[in-house]
């Protein structure tokens, strides 16, 4: 067994402020103390407010879906899964078995796509210096891709990235790679020159492998992002039932599939191998998910789907609960809104009430959920823990098989190696679970069923319901109450709130702000470790980054790319 690389520590003691690491859903700040070198306290900071859930009262509920996916501009189909969802919920409908199928395939290229865009546009860079790759031997570098996976590897491919590359030094930038701020001789980076090349030609080609993973989605969603096939009902997307758009569909996932099994998941493996110290960084103990991708006939319940719902307490992988809506409530004792009442999300308010920036009590436009009173992770990783510790079929060989490659435990999945493991582990059961979802759907239409819809009126007495959404960041659910065929109450829980929310009325930190905690800094000017673990709970994008040092108010900026 080779020796584990140990991450570098400096020995400084101050704040560090990275403002703003971005996401789609917003900006975020992250604010950290560190002590010598390690951090010993962290605060989550969403800076943006929206008022999201104020605009939807008073309209008809099956126009939710068209506001709520604007929530997000990568993964805009799980909000409007999740309203549909909701109004179907609260007027009780079940829906044809080839709406669930064409859902769920459309979820699913969701997963494919979110995922490979954050393994390598999102968070690759925090662990691959590209200007390394500079001093790369492009035929070694074809002997590493060809050690790692069975698609045929050119040293000739290689040197053109190489000389691309070098091409954007020559003219005093990096291309798509500008400003990336810890690039270039951080002492964190562990990568051999010629793995930092093959990650770098496979980040160029994970650019256009994603357009075609979208572009499947949009077969049935007529458009993507913001797809416009959903209906409270069904789908409805008839064109969807014939030959040549199941081939079309068929084709791009089998592309897709293809690129995942050969380029994505040798290159995580190689990337992890050479940074298992992170196997001991980063980790939460408590973690929650709702399952996904349900059975035909049983759309509204948790239980039918897929991959399994539950809750995992203090990492006990043998004592997975089940997950129960009631004990789901949000906290906004730190948070820029009135009151410090934890509240049901059906009771839910959204009345904002700001400080000031910097704030240390009231910090955050993001609420704290919670679920029983506890802080919870949500995302892939808790979704292979659950499914892991209910040794889904699916999920347990392939968790086996990555811990095999790494010659590490089971414990090594608590932390940001294993979280970013564990989306990997997703992806790829999922792309092989499709194909037998488009077996099923052809088999339907096979035996003559064309229905894909049902025709569904809002009551006029009111009614309530919640549409939950495995989402690729984690559990997604939206919270609708109807009143005279309106919408009265609307609020969205969404994974980031989850996971990078701020302390509740207990103080205790988000799954995110723990994380952080015992995390070594190698150079506070640079905080690449702080990057690597609020990534691998996946912010959408990444954009200008300020960092702030405590002790000389010097302010360093910067592009996170």
């Amino acid at each position: 067994m080779s020796e584990i690389k140990k991450t570098p520590q400096s020995n400084y003691t101050g704040p560090v402020v990275v403002d703003p690491l971005t996401r789609i859903e917003g900006h975020l700040r992250i604010e950290v103390e560190v002590e010598n070198g390690k951090i010993k306290d962290a605060r989550s900071c969403g800076t943006l407010f929206r008022g999201l859930e104020t605009i939807l009262k008073g309209r008809d509920p099956r126009d939710a879906q068209h506001f709520t996916q604007r929530t997000c501009g990568v993964c805009t189909y799980t909000h409007a899964l999740a309203s549909t969802r909701a109004v179907e919920d609260a007027i009780k409908v079940s829906i044809p078995a080839n709406a669930t199928y064409i859902r769920n395939l459309v979820l699913g290229l969701l997963f494919m796509h979110d995922h490979l865009v954050h393994f390598y546009h999102l968070h690759a860079l925090d662990w691959v210096d590209v200007t390394a790759a500079l001093a790369a031997d492009p035929e070694k570098t074809a002997q590493l891709a060809a050690s790692i996976s069975p698609r045929p590897a050119k040293a000739a491919d290689f040197k053109a990235v190489k000389e691309r590359l070098q091409a954007f030094v020559n003219t005093g930038q990096l291309g798509p790679f500008t400003n990336a701020y810890f690039l270039g001789g951080h002492p964190s980076y562990y990568l051999s020159p010629e793995a930092n090349l093959l990650a770098t030609a496979h980040y160029l080609e994970a650019l256009r492998m994603q357009v075609k993973t979208a572009r499947a989605m949009a077969v049935f969603g007529a458009k993507n992002p913001h797809p416009q096939f959903l209906i409270a009902g069904g789908v409805t997307c008839y064109e969807s039932l014939t030959p040549a758009r199941i081939k079309e569909f068929t084709d791009l996932y089998k592309e897709s599939r293809k690129f995942i099994e050969e380029v994505y998941i040798p290159d995580l493996l190689l990337v992890a191998s050479q940074y298992k110290d992170w196997a001991a960084i980063g980790g939460t103990e408590n973690f929650m998910t709702f399952g996904e991708f349900p059975a035909p006939g049983g759309e509204r319940d948790l239980n039918s789907r897929w991959l399994k719902n539950g809750v995992i307490l203090n990492r006990k992988l043998d004592a997975v609960q089940p997950m129960d809506p009631t004990k789901i409530a949000e906290h906004v004792r730190h948070s820029w809104y009135e009151g410090d009442q934890a509240r049901a999300p059906y009771e839910g308010e959204t009345k904002p009430a700001f400080t000031k920036m910097g704030d240390k009590d009231r910090y955050s436009w993001l609420k704290a959920p919670r679920y029983d009173g506890i802080a919870v992770e949500t995302g892939p990783l808790a979704q292979v823990l659950v499914s892991y510790a209910h040794k889904h079929p699916a999920i347990v060989p392939l968790v086996d098989y990555v811990l095999k490659q790494l010659n590490v435990g089971p414990e090594a999945l608590f932390s940001t190696l294993g979280r970013t493991a564990a989306r990997g582990i997703e992806t790829l059961a999922i792309a092989q679970q499709v194909e037998n979802w488009i077996n099923e759907y052809q088999n339907n239409i096979d035996k003559g069923d064309k229905k894909i819809a049902e025709n569904c009126e809002i009551p006029a007495k009111p009614c309530r319901g919640v549409g939950f959404v495995n989402a690729p960041r984690g559990g997604l659910s939206h919270w609708i109450c109807i009143d005279d065929q309106k919408i009265s109450n609307f609020q969205l829980v969404v994974p980031t709130t989850w996971n990078l929310g701020p302390r509740d009325a207990k103080h205790v930190m988000s799954a995110a702000e723990h994380a952080l905690v015992g995390t070594p800094v190698a150079d506070p000017k640079r905080p690449v470790e702080i990057l690597r673990t609020i990534h691998s709970f996946d912010p959408c994008i990444a954009c200008a980054v300020h960092v702030i040092d405590g002790q000389t108010n010097e302010v360093h900026q910067f592009k996170v790319l």
